[in-house]
């Protein structure tokens, strides 16, 4: 099984340091990065791809998780929208999953945990 992903974040050693994480898990190949949300959108569009699943930041400059969230749930609607944050507070929960996100993860998760989230996510 190989289920691609996208990431979305601003912070590019957060960035890097997750597709590393998750390209060395077993099923999974990174096949798009953004600093934000509008940036992760080009790359889509230009390279016509289209991941399994996006992980979204929340917070990030130019286009935010829930801008981002709203387009691609418009635009991709196959495509599994996950937001990853390190608020866990209702408003911002709520608020990506009636974006269009299928789940949300805190950014402090153990990558067993990750691995697992993402395996579900999948099915």
């Amino acid at each position: 099984m190989n289920i691609t992903i996208g990431i979305a974040d601003d912070h590019q050693l957060f960035l890097k340091s997750l597709s590393l994480l998750i390209s060395s898990l077993e099923d999974f190949t990174i096949i798009a990065e953004g600093m934000n949300g509008k940036d992760l959108i080009n790359k889509l569009e230009i390279k016509k791809i289209e991941p399994d699943i996006i992980l979204l930041d929340v917070n990030m400059p130019v286009m935010d998780g829930r801008q981002t969230a709203e387009y691609l749930s418009e635009k991709y609607p196959a495509i599994k929208l996950v937001a990853l944050s390190m608020k866990d507070d209702d408003a911002t929960i709520i608020s990506m999953i009636k974006a269009g996100c299928c789940s949300y993860l805190l950014k402090d998760i153990h990558p067993e945990e990750l691995n697992k989230a993402l395996l579900e996510i999948h099915k």
